[in-house]
């Protein structure tokens, strides 16, 4: 068997075996095992929020009512749960052919007890549009708003479908 002379490293030499690449996390170079564990875990959820797209947004942006859009006896129906919103703080417009309903709702919430304070102020933007059918009666709109429920009514005239029945007939058996 050959014999092969083993050297020591210089100090030098050896910093640099130490600093290999592969050794470091790819997240946090080289403060993985100094960093503290509760910031750690929270920038692992905001990577996490961001990647998966669920990042908080700022409470301006963060609120979308919830929408219901059928059609029902000629006409099409939209309602719009707007929770803690006011009837001044609702607009509602027709722009080429789109509904749109926007607002803001403002919230405050004060709680005093004993020793004890807490004020919460929650304010909320929101922006819809729904594309109208091309046949609707922008002109007949109605929109009645009632504790928190917005309900809008846009005539549009009934489509018939063209719809024929085929008979279907027995295959001839073959080889008979």
């Amino acid at each position: 068997m050959a014999e092969v002379p083993v050297l020591k490293p210089e100090k030098a030499e050896a910093a640099k075996v130490a600093r290999l690449p592969a050794f470091e996390a790819p997240l946090f170079p080289g403060r993985l095992f100094t960093m503290n564990p509760f910031a750690l875990m929270r920038q692992f959820t905001e990577d996490m929020d961001r990647y998966f797209g669920t990042a908080p947004r700022t409470a301006a942006a963060a609120w979308t009512p919830g929408i219901e859009v059928k059609q029902k006896e000629g006409k099409l129906l939209v309602t719009a749960e707007l929770p803690g919103v006011k009837k001044e703080d609702v607009k509602v417009h027709i722009d080429n052919g789109v509904l749109t309903l926007e607002g803001e709702r403002k919230e405050e919430k004060e709680e005093k007890r004993e020793g004890f304070y807490h004020s919460e102020r929650t304010y909320g933007t929101f922006l819809r549009s729904i594309a109208l059918p091309e046949n609707a009666k922008t002109d007949a709109v109605t929109a009645a708003f009632n504790n928190g429920l917005l309900e809008i009514a846009v005539p549009v005239p009934e489509i018939k479908a063209a719809r024929k029945e085929i008979p279907v007939a027995a295959a001839p058996v073959k080889g008979a």
